[in-house]
């Protein structure tokens, strides 16, 4: 529920001065014999508050404070906005390999902690159609472009290393799989983001190539290579000894990311911990905006005749019970 006139609430703050006037010069404090003596009264209960004066101030209190939020013009209804062009068409790219397990980017994983650090950037961008593929040997389109965040959203949680059975790391192929789903987009500006940990050693695509190809449908592609320098702890579960951990050497190929961002008219990112990938999809998150034209539309009803209805209920009930069980002289 929303209000047409919210300021019109500020007179609330009045109820309780009115409920303090009552009781110091309102009708039941007024309401008294006045005796030279009070031995004329006998032995009973000597009382300055007229019986059920207590209910009949709150049904009168009440009533005013629903007419004053008749006053506020209550309304239901709904809005709700038209995007005339998408601002940006985004394709999310992330390595699901064995690697990603490695625990550089503490308290999580490099998955885990990845995941978490998009899910953040997929709020911040509601206005835009964004997609999700996922590889590592193979690459394939785990959510398509789409304005449903709250399904992509879902589809992320899913993200999980070893989905594709076969190890490795396809960056040719899972750029190819995000080129066409945005080739044909009519999006103002179209991004890759590709998050990986490693080089390209699987895959029937040239990353390089691939670059190329997004480029020539002016698609822009942000690299960002995950993982310390000099590699990191990596767990490895072994069936006799449980898991145990042992360090692995770093992959990351940073020459070919940086080709593949300077091909596609965009930047390469190290990321070396948590706040440093946080700092780089905020820095992308700066990079790509996009005016876009929208069309908001509201609907809206005024619900006020309930409020009314049961304050002049409230009324008439003081009026009754001031006049017959709450009746007292003079």
């Amino acid at each position: 529920m929303s209000f047409a006139h919210p300021s019109v609430l500020w007179l609330l703050c009045v109820l309780p001065l009115m409920a303090l006037y009552e009781r110091r010069f309102g009708p039941h404090a007024r309401a008294r014999f006045r005796f030279s003596s009070f031995r004329l009264l006998g032995e009973g209960r000597v009382s300055g508050q007229r019986p059920g004066s207590f209910v009949l101030t709150l049904l009168r209190l009440s009533a005013v404070g629903l007419l004053i939020i008749v006053l506020a013009r209550p309304q239901r209804g709904q809005s709700w906005e038209e995007v005339m062009t998408p601002a940006t068409d985004i394709m999310l790219c992330v390595d699901t390999s064995t690697s990603m397990e490695a625990l550089d980017f503490k308290p999580k994983n490099r998955l885990d902690a990845s995941r978490d650090v998009i899910r953040d950037f997929i709020k911040n961008r509601r206005r835009d159609r964004i997609g999700l593929v996922v590889f590592s040997a193979l690459a394939f389109t785990q959510c398509p472009l789409t304005l449903d965040h709250g399904a992509l959203l879902g589809f992320l949680d899913q993200v999980k290393i070893g989905m594709v059975r076969e190890d490795g790391t396809a960056i040719g192929n899972a750029l190819a799989a995000c080129v066409s789903r945005l080739k044909d987009s009519e999006a103002k500006s179209k991004t890759i983001i590709l998050l990986t940990d490693g080089r390209n050693n699987r895959g029937t695509v040239d990353p390089l190539t691939a670059a190329k190809t997004a480029a020539a449908f002016g698609i822009r592609i942000y690299t960002i290579g995950a993982g310390v320098p000099g590699g990191a702890v990596y767990p490895v579960r072994d069936p006799f000894f449980g898991t145990r951990y042992v360090k692995l050497p770093e992959e990351i190929d940073e020459g070919m990311l940086r080709e593949i961002a300077e091909l596609a008219g965009a930047r390469y990112f190290r990321a070396t911990s948590l706040e440093s990938l946080k700092e780089i999809y905020r820095e992308i998150d700066r990079l790509e905006k996009t005016d876009v034209k929208s069309k908001t539309f509201t609907d809206y009803r005024d619900s006020a005749l309930p409020f009314l209805m049961l304050a002049f209920a409230l009324f008439m009930m003081e009026g009754v019970l001031s006049y017959t069980v709450y009746r007292s002289l003079p």
